[in-house]
């Protein structure tokens, strides 16, 4: 008897019927905050590094203001934000600059709920896209991660809302889970544009796997000199076959979640992923890349901003697990 057969001789619903009450309980879920405060309180952090990494050298003027203000491009008036505050003048960008960091803080600890959350994503977006050609994809990560946070109750614990409003820095209560789905999925959507749009030869067998080296000895990117590299080559081409094959496989974590999430339905396939968990072999390769790139490249928080996104990988209770485990390892 087929899986549908059976689902109606049991009295459940099929079809059209069965797939919505599928995503309706899907999205129904709620769990612990805490997986959400953790990525909550990473995004905060590179928020705020990537806005001192501009502030600290000096380039807030250079940058976001418009070349009739002193600045060097013709930036004109920006976003609604902007606009609203004058365009890109120097007045209306260190306004931004101060609100954007000053709400990024408050992301970090926890103060405001989604206001904070929602102030910290509006201002930024308005000061690092006025200028296309000083915009990285990491500002898309960071802007994405920061509207995920008005989406979801991130500071239901680990916050100093949590304290003023419990006495206490941790809390039990659950808020719903979709917004950590949604985050695993920006970031698997991250990994899999990211890959595809690796189509020149140097990332595939006929061009020799030879983007990584390529990388390592332009003087843009680089840290240091790697011209040493030319002594391990192969080494660079193993690294740049795993990374496009990581990003472009990325999409296979969804599908791990589906069967782990459907496990007692029949099917090789899924009995074969409900025994395996990806996430560790995904994030050890993804930690060994970046930890690669912030050694060797400087690209910017990009590294930082993906990693951060790896902490909704993992269920609150598999986190409270872990912190638990930690704790009777340092007590013997």
């Amino acid at each position: 008897m087929s899986a549908v057969a059976e689902a109606s001789a049991a009295g459940k619903p099929t079809g059209p019927r069965a797939r919505w009450q599928f995503w309706v309980a899907l999205f129904d879920r709620r769990e612990a905050a805490t997986s959400l405060a953790c990525f909550r309180i990473a995004v905060g952090l590179v928020a705020i590094y990537s806005l001192l990494d501009v502030g600290l050298t000096g380039m807030i003027d250079v940058l976001w203001v418009d070349y009739h203000s002193g600045g060097y491009a013709d930036l004109g008036t920006g976003n609604w934000l902007l606009t609203l505050l004058g365009g890109a003048t120097p007045e209306a960008v260190r306004v931004l600059y101060a609100a954007a960091l000053g709400s990024a803080v408050l992301v970090t600890v926890g103060l405001a709920g989604r206001m904070s959350a929602l102030v910290a994503g509006q201002t930024y977006l308005a000061l690092v896209f006025v200028n296309g050609n000083a915009t990285g994809g990491y500002d898309a990560l960071i802007t994405n991660a920061l509207w995920l946070l008005v989406l979801g109750d991130a500071t239901r614990t680990l916050s100093l809302d949590c304290r003023l409003r419990t006495g206490r820095f941790r809390s039990d209560l659950h808020i719903p889970a979709w917004p950590r789905y949604l985050a695993v999925f920006q970031m698997v959507v991250m990994y899999t544009c990211t890959g595809l749009h690796k189509l020149s030869s140097a990332w595939l067998p006929m061009g020799g796997y030879s983007a990584l080296y390529d990388v390592l000895q332009e003087p843009t990117w680089r840290r240091f000199d790697m011209r040493w590299t030319a002594h391990v080559y192969p080494l660079t081409q193993l690294a740049t076959a795993t990374t496009w094959f990581f990003e472009v496989g990325a999409p296979l974590l969804l599908v791990w979640f589906y069967f782990r999430h459907t496990r007692e339905r029949p099917g090789r396939a899924r009995a074969w992923f409900a025994r395996r968990d990806l996430r560790f072999p995904f994030v050890a390769i993804g930690l060994v890349l970046h930890l690669g790139i912030l050694v060797t490249l400087n690209v910017g928080p990009f590294s930082w901003a993906a990693i951060a996104y790896y902490l909704c990988l993992w269920h609150p209770d598999e986190l409270a697990g872990a912190r638990a485990w930690t704790m009777r390892r340092a007590e013997r």
